[in-house]
C-alpha cells in the first residue's frame, strides 16, 4: 500500500490543491492528514472540505484543537490567536464538528500517526532535533516501526536503536527492521525550511520505502487572500520565502 501523508495545511487551499494534484500521479492507495488543517491561512472551510473528502483519517493538530475548543490557546501570540478566533467564526457547523472529533493518534499496523511527539500527545511537543527525538528512547518498545508527525513544519527523519538516535539525511530511504523511525513530514501550507513549495510525503508499506516530495503552487494567490482579510499580513509574506 502506498500512503500519501501530509500535514500542517493551515487553511492554504492553493497549496493543498497542488499537493492533491501531485498525488494523483503517484498511485496513492490512502491519504492521511497529520493535523493543523486550520490556522494562519484564508481558506479554512475549503481545506476542511477537501481533506474530509480525500483523507482516510485526519489527526488532531494543536490549531485544530484550539479552534475546536479542546485546548487553551490564550498564551499564543496575538496574531496566531486572532487567526484561530477568526477561523472558529468562519467554519461551517459540519467542519467544526469534524475538527472537534479528530483523534490525537491513530495506529495502523506498524505505523503510528500523531501531530507532535508520541510522548504526551495532548501537549503537542516538537521533535525537530536529535535531543528531542532521543526523549523517545524511553518508549522504544512502545513505538511503532514508523511514527509520522507534523507540527514543526520541517522535513526531518530520525532513526532510533534501543540506545541511540541519529538523523537520516535523505529524501528517500528504506526502513530498516531493527530501527524505529520518527519522521516529520513538513508542511503543506506554511513551510519553514526556506523552501516555499508545499511538502508532501509517500510511504510504501510493502516496499518499506519513504520519500519526501515538494510541489510548487500559486503562492501569490494564497498570500493575496490573506492580505484581503483581517489576518496578520506576515502570514502571507512568509509564504514567498518558506519561513
Amino acid at each position: 500500500m502506498r500512503i500519501g501523508i501530509f500535514s500542517d495545511v493551515h487553511a492554504n487551499i492553493e497549496a493543498m490543491s497542488a499537493v492533491m494534484n501531485a498525488f494523483a500521479s503517484e498511485r496513492i492507495d490512502k491519504y492521511v492528514c497529520i493535523g493543523d488543517v486550520v490556522g494562519y491561512g484564508a481558506s479554512p472551510n475549503e481545506c476542511c472540505d477537501l481533506i474530509r473528502q480525500k483523507a482516510a483519517f485526519t489527526i488532531l493538530g494543536n490549531h485544530d484543537a484550539a479552534v475546536g475548543g479542546r485546548m487553551d490557546y490564550s498564551y499564543y501570540y496575538d496574531a496566531a490567536r486572532q487567526a484561530l478566533d477568526l477561523h472558529s467564526r468562519q467554519l461551517s457547523a459540519e467542519n467544526m464538528a469534524w475538527l472537534t472529533s479528530l483523534p490525537y493518534e491513530v495506529r495502523d499496523g506498524d505505523v503510528t500517526f500523531c501531530h507532535g511527539s508520541p510522548l504526551n500527545l495532548e501537549e503537542f511537543e516538537y521533535i525537530f532535533s536529535l535531543e528531542q527525538a532521543a526523549k523517545c528512547l524511553d518508549i522504544w518498545d512502545d513505538l511503532s516501526q514508523v511514527t509520522f508527525i507534523g507540527h514543526s513544519h520541517l522535513c526531518k527523519s530520525f532513526a532510533l536503536t534501543r540506545t541511540d538516535v541519529f538523523e537520516v539525511v535523505a529524501n528517500k530511504f528504506a526502513i530498516r527492521p531493527d530501527h524505529r523511525y520518527i519522521i516529520s513530514v513538513g508542511s503543506v501550507g506554511q513551510p519553514r525550511d526556506y523552501d516555499p513549495r508545499a511538502s508532501y510525503t509517500i510511504y510504501d508499506t510493502t516496499e518499506k520505502v519513504f520519500e519526501f516530495k515538494r510541489v510548487a503552487y500559486d503562492v501569490e494567490a494564497a498570500a493575496n487572500k490573506i492580505f484581503a482579510t483581517d489576518l496578520e499580513r506576515n502570514f502571507g509574506h512568509r509564504l514567498f520565502h518558506g519561513v
